[in-house]
């Protein structure tokens, strides 16, 4: 399986920091900042992100970017989508592949079903939900947030 591509994980990142206060405006620089991305190519990220409808921005030193929709709204595959990061399993078509490499193609296919399936039903906020359950784990009591 091929690995996530590098702007899908920089949008989920982003995301999941503009998540934990969907209400507030951030700025580009903040985020970078906090997810160590250089601004500019966070900010084309941002920009297709809301292309796509998932944060809305606003001008001014009040401005910046925050979630277009509740965090339970916004399906991850809606996220990789809007970055150009289909996850892709199938390799090309090979004429008079064998017997083996048929199966094994199918089930690629199948996989790439099962990672659809998941990833239509996957929204930020269970993301969020993970990552305050890390945050809590890595903290110096090193508690763990359940449910």
């Amino acid at each position: 399986m091929p690995p996530l591509r590098r702007s899908a994980v920089q949008a989920l990142q982003a995301l999941l920091q503009l998540a934990q206060d969907p209400q507030a405006w951030l700025s580009v620089s903040s985020v970078a900042a906090a997810q160590e991305l250089p601004a500019p190519m966070l900010e084309q990220l941002l920009l297709d992100l809301r292309r796509a409808g998932l944060v809305e921005a606003r001008r001014g030193r009040q401005g910046g970017y925050r979630l277009a929709r509740p965090p339970a709204a916004i399906r991850v595959s809606e996220v990789f989508s809007a970055v150009g990061a289909p996850l892709d399993l199938l390799e090309p078509e090979a004429p008079g592949a064998r017997a083996e490499q048929q199966v094994v193609r199918s089930l690629s296919r199948r996989l790439q079903q099962a990672l659809d399936r998941e990833l239509l039903g996957l929204s930020l906020q269970e993301l969020l939900f993970d990552l305050r359950s890390w945050q809590e784990s890595l903290s110096n009591d090193g508690g763990v947030m359940l449910g």
